[in-house]
């Protein structure tokens, strides 16, 4: 037996209904104003709740009844447009008037048109004899958290679970928000800097898709857990392996791509939604 949840910032009663009975569910409850579940869902009418859910807006995820917030041990998340609302290099581009050109690259690589590594090179060249102190700026004046990120983390670490921040960003980034948010671990790209200034080179091996999965698998190993324990959450193509090795891989207001190939999709909802599947 499965719980179906259903998310979204307005949900009619009539909807929930009716998945009810598309689903075979025999109860609904709150778990808040924009969040129920429906106990006893079939998920093999999946397919009748996917095109409900598609045609009214509502985010929807089938999770076995006997899953808790407790049994989930690692929470594995992207950083950019996942955990923060900003790409960080397309800012940092801003300040020196190449934001467009390297979105544009930026949103190639996120789509999967582009190969990551080769993509973030020549992001990073773009970026050459730019001043550290605009790392900072972007940290200050523009960087803010997805809705719902730190009821999310909250939520997970009181139920004990490990987190684990990895980008194919920059430790710049990643290091201060391990430490606003009491992250377990962050790994990330190191931009190269000298006399004060971007040399447009990143020191050391590029995270990319493949270096993500390692990351989840090796923490996941190292804590002891099983598969169905590890959530994992992004939006990007490079997200998408390290999805699918985690028990609860989830696109986050995610590119199309991403979206339709994720076991599970928040698109209306902020990143609270996916505490939500577990409580």
């Amino acid at each position: 037996m499965h719980r179906l949840v259903i998310q979204a910032p307005n949900i009619a009663t009539q909807d929930l209904k009716q998945l009810a009975r598309l689903s075979d569910a025999y109860q609904i409850d709150a778990i808040n104003q924009q969040a129920f579940r429906l106990l006893g869902a079939h998920i093999d009418n999946d397919e009748a709740v996917a095109d409900f859910c598609e045609s009214n807006q509502l985010d929807y995820a089938f999770i076995p009844e006997d899953v808790a917030v407790n049994d989930i041990g690692l929470v594995v998340m992207d950083m950019d447009s996942t955990l923060i609302t900003i790409e960080c290099i397309d800012e940092i581009a801003d300040m020196v008037g190449i934001k467009p050109q390297v979105a544009e690259i930026t949103a190639a690589a996120m789509r999967g048109e582009l190969d990551f590594k080769a993509s973030l090179t020549r992001r990073v060249a773009l970026l050459a004899g730019l001043e550290e102190s605009a790392l900072a700026r972007v940290y200050d004046e523009r960087l803010q958290l997805m809705a719902g990120a730190e009821k999310m983390l909250k939520g997970f670490q009181q139920a004990g679970a490990r987190t684990l921040l990895i980008s194919g960003g920059f430790t710049f980034f990643t290091e201060r928000l391990q430490n606003k948010l009491d992250l377990s671990r962050a790994i990330a790209n190191v931009l190269e800097i000298s006399n004060g200034k971007l040399t447009g080179q990143v020191n050391g091996d590029i995270i990319d898709a493949e270096r993500k999965k390692a990351e989840l698998i090796a923490y996941r190993e190292e804590l002891g857990l099983r598969r169905d324990q590890v959530v994992a959450i992004g939006d990007g193509a490079n997200d998408l392996p390290m999805l699918f090795e985690a028990g609860y891989g989830v696109a986050c207001h995610a590119k199309p791509l991403v979206r339709a190939e994720a076991p599970y999709s928040i698109n209306q909802v902020g990143l609270e939604g996916v505490l939500n599947y577990f409580l």
